[in-house]
């Protein structure tokens, strides 16, 4: 708090000074202070907006940056379907579907669709009705006994360390309330995931929770955590796409006290979880800690998630599977393009599969294998919209997870600031002064918003395609640019003398 009133106390300063030493109007002071000071105390307890609460008044230039944007973007900086990852549209479109306003757009698209590379989807003429109830997903195969209902659209693995705790507490109330699962990242199960939403249990290669001093997995942990109520389904990483092969990282300015104890490290240094897991080496015992891990867990679904690399490994697996007759319940297939609080850049960008030809493979060899019905196929691949779910569906999808997408809903803002722990808006950092800026209460409805307005967007696309059910949709529903460039040459041929006569 000291450290807030320096802050407030030197602009005031700066104002001040400015007004007097530029205008030499003093009596302007008399109503400039007060005014501004107003301003910083209301904006200091208000529970709305995290710039203005974590900077009360300078964070008025990002709004005023706001209105301004479009012409500031248009000569300047960027348009607004240029921002990397995500575009400004995209990120306006999660904005406002979680503050529940209205998310339509004036005066058209604002892509060029006459390229090949355009893709949209085949509507009918003949739509169908929109199903108001939001879909869900039955996960659990034959070795399952605790089968989960799961919703279309869920919160992806992002640990608690990465996100503040108070970011933990949102997404979970608001998975709560939605009633979809909120997957925990490999940092482990903690207090700030248990309130009351449903916890897909991630155990990576750390095996933060369930780990032995010597950083090995520790089954007694496992079981008694596993068989908490809450906790749906258990999914072991093995890779993530932004960094697959290289394991977790958590810098050493996150890492405080409270991580390192509850992850069993020490604390203030940087944490990398080992590329590789210690409990299994090769495809079958990968095969064989997933049965350890359903016992465990008293049968409950039992998954795994990868990025792909050589697809030849993922073909063995499979075939690991069907000789010991043990299956996962689901695969989590992420892309190369994924997201994370810090990685190396070649990691980043030059290391494993996209995610649409990774989904496809993935779906292709489990039907080569006659294998596809016992296994749920989790996609997780930049999914913000009622079209980027079915877009994963129609590629093998039956289930979706959305990491950046329910951040933005949270208030992020892509400052792309995560690995310093200077988040502005308080979503990843272990700052305590910007942590304040996020409140569950107004968080945890934003979280809930954004998933049931994108699931209904969803629901409004299938209707469009004359379709009732997501169990209908596939690849076909989809167009291509390069499907229909020919057509043009059918109403303007090289030779127009017949049509000029």
């Amino acid at each position: 708090m000291r450290k807030q009133f320096f802050i407030y106390g030197t602009i005031l300063f700066v104002l001040t000074a400015l007004v007097y030493y530029y205008l030499k109007l003093g009596f302007l002071l008399l109503i400039l202070l007060p005014v501004i000071l107003l301003i910083g105390c209301y904006n200091t307890f208000q529970k709305k907006h995290s710039i203005l609460r974590n900077f009360p008044v300078i964070g008025y230039a990002r709004y005023l940056f706001e209105m301004i944007a479009p012409e500031i973007q248009q000569y300047f900086i960027e348009r607004s379907t240029d921002g990397k990852p995500f575009s400004r549209n995209q990120r306006s479109l999660v904005y406002q579907r979680a503050k529940n306003i209205d998310a339509n757009t004036p005066f058209g698209t604002q892509l060029d669709l006459n390229q090949n590379n355009y893709e949209g989807i085949k509507h009918s003429i003949f739509p169908a009705k929109v199903n108001t109830d939001l879909p869900r997903v039955w996960v659990g195969g034959a070795d399952c006994k605790q089968r989960y209902h799961a919703s279309l659209l869920n919160i992806s693995a992002m640990s608690f360390g990465s996100l503040s705790e108070n970011a933990i507490c949102a997404l979970n109330k608001g998975a709560h309330k939605g009633q979809f699962y909120h997957n925990t990242g490999e940092g482990g199960l903690t207090e700030f995931h248990l309130q009351g939403g449903d916890v897909t249990w991630q155990i990576g290669t750390g095996y933060f929770g369930c780990r032995t001093p010597e950083g090995n997995f520790d089954a007694e942990k496992f079981k008694e955590k596993s068989n908490l109520p809450t906790v749906k389904m258990i999914e072991i990483k093995l890779s993530q796409g932004a960094k697959p092969g290289h394991g977790g990282v958590l810098p050493a300015a996150k890492n405080t006290e409270q991580i390192a104890k509850i992850r069993g490290v020490l604390p203030h240094t940087t944490i990398y979880s080992p590329p590789s897991h210690t409990a299994f080496t090769d495809a079958k015992g990968l095969v064989s800690f997933i049965a350890e891990l359903r016992e465990l867990s008293n049968e409950k679904p039992i998954g795994f998630k990868l990025c792909i690399g050589n697809p030849t490994e993922f073909e063995d697996l499979c075939h690991e599977m069907i000789v010991a007759d043990c299956f996962p319940d689901f695969i989590t297939v992420d892309g190369a393009e994924g997201g994370t609080g810090a990685a190396p850049l070649e990691f980043s960008d030059g290391v494993g599969m996209p995610f649409e030809p990774a989904l496809i493979f993935v779906n292709r060899t489990l039907i080569d294998l006659n294998i596809r019905e016992k296994i749920r196929i989790i996609g997780s691949g930049k999914i913000i919209s009622g079209y980027s779910i079915l877009h994963a569906l129609a590629l093998g999808a039956d289930i979706c997870n959305s990491a950046r997408g329910f951040l933005f809903s949270l208030g992020c803002i892509q400052a792309l600031r995560c690995h310093t722990n200077q988040c502005p808006t308080g979503v990843a950092t272990q700052d305590k002064m910007l942590m304040k800026g996020l409140v569950i209460t107004d968080k945890s409805e934003r979280v809930y918003h954004f998933h049931k307005n994108t699931l209904h967007a969803a629901n409004e696309l299938l209707a469009a395609t004359g379709k009732t059910s997501f169990d209908d949709v596939d690849i076909s529903i989809f167009m291509r640019g390069d499907e229909f460039a020919h057509l043009s040459d059918l109403y303007f041929p090289n030779n127009l003398t017949k049509y000029t006569n």
